[in-house]
């Protein structure tokens, strides 16, 4: 820290004449080879000897020389802008492939755990442009205002995809169509908008706010070395589970839930508790959903697993029971069976955004 500005400086020019000998050593000719070798020794020693108004001199004549041999064009700052950017993608491409993947929470499964994207309907125009902004920064809240132009039928609600990330639906009318930043199951479910609904002008088709769920890392380095753990909440691919649709454009949906049952594992419900192994569940997780204190209900009973209080369900050796903390919506394990150990793909880790109101470590 208490080198000069110019010995730092110096020591970088040193730095980058070796690299450019070593990139370009075949195309020089021997008297500039020999220029910018002679130009290091002189820098060498200047800076050995401390001697600022060598190293100034010198220090500049070798960076002439580099300048003269290497001038700066357009289409190398084009180069370097793409090297920088191919990099930038290269790094974050194999982040997301080995360590941290982002994953958005899409149902309420979780909640109030984690919440997947809820919509709020109302009657009464939006707020203000500027506390729009701020809620969707902080809250992730969108406002929507759908009104008909006319009279008209509803005849189709179509998904719509922006940047591959925001989920929009399309709404196809007989003499008209909106957008709206809203997917088709949060239209139908909170604002009771669906297909062959009338709408006379004027009629308000959708209103209100919308939360989007909550946008979590997802660890996918730690299951390579270390086996999951009874109450983790974890992300898995649902292909080959019986019961679960694969979308045709998409492909298998991503799931995240609660780990409630490990190999072996011989589990029970009896509302509102949950046993492993003949105790009542241990841990954080367990314990907050079992005490049943709104707005948690504890854990229902399953249909085709854990249907009966007296009825118990063995994990098989190369699978894992899913439970929802928001157990009466969920659709997990109670219904199609233990995920497949090669299904797995990490430990939910943390909401990035939005900052409220989980933002922070997922437990």
């Amino acid at each position: 820290m208490f080198t000069s500005r110019q010995v730092k400086h110096s020591r970088l020019l040193l730095r980058h004449a070796r690299k450019y000998l070593r990139y370009k050593d075949d195309q020089l000719s021997s008297a500039d080879r020999d220029q910018i070798t002679a130009g290091m020794k002189d820098l060498r020693e200047a800076l050995w000897q401390r001697d600022r108004e060598r190293i100034h001199s010198t220090a500049d004549a070798l960076d002439k020389t580099l300048h003269r041999l290497t001038p700066v064009t357009w289409e190398s700052h084009w180069r370097e802008n793409c090297e920088v950017i191919l990099v930038a993608i290269v790094v974050a491409v194999g982040i997301r492939s080995y360590f941290l993947q982002p994953f958005k929470i899409p149902t309420g499964s979780m909640q109030p755990t984690l919440n997947g994207i809820i919509g709020y309907p109302s009657t009464a125009p939006g707020p203000n442009l500027l506390r729009q902004i701020g809620e969707f920064i902080v809250r992730g809240r969108n406002y929507i205002n759908v009104v008909s132009r006319e009279d008209d039928q509803l005849l189709e609600i179509q998904p719509r995809k922006m940047f591959f990330f925001f989920t929009l639906s399309q709404l196809i009318c007989q003499r008209q169509k909106y957008l709206v930043y809203a997917p088709p199951d949060t239209l139908s479910h909170d604002f009771n908008v669906f297909p062959g609904r009338i709408y006379h002008r004027g009629d308000i088709i959708a209103r209100g706010a919308i939360d989007t769920g909550d946008q979590v890392f997802v660890d996918k380095f730690t299951y390579n070395f270390v086996k999951p753990h009874r109450g983790d909440v974890f992300v898995f691919r649902t292909n080959h589970i019986p019961g679960i649709r694969e979308d045709p454009e998409a492909g298998s949906p991503f799931y995240i839930k609660r780990l409630a049952g490990l190999p072996g594992d011989r589990l029970r419900i009896d509302p509102p508790f949950l046993y492993v192994n003949g105790k009542k569940a241990e841990g954080y997780g367990f314990e907050r959903v079992m005490s049943a204190k709104p707005p948690y209900r504890g854990y229902a009973l399953g249909r085709d697993n854990l249907s009966q209080p007296d009825r118990t369900f063995t994990v098989p050796r190369d699978g894992y029971f899913a439970l929802g903390d928001n157990s009466y919506n969920s659709y997990d394990s109670r219904y199609w069976g233990a995920v497949p150990e090669e299904n797995l793909v990490g430990r939910g880790l943390l909401v990035y955004w939005p900052f409220a109101p989980h933002w922070g470590l997922i437990r």
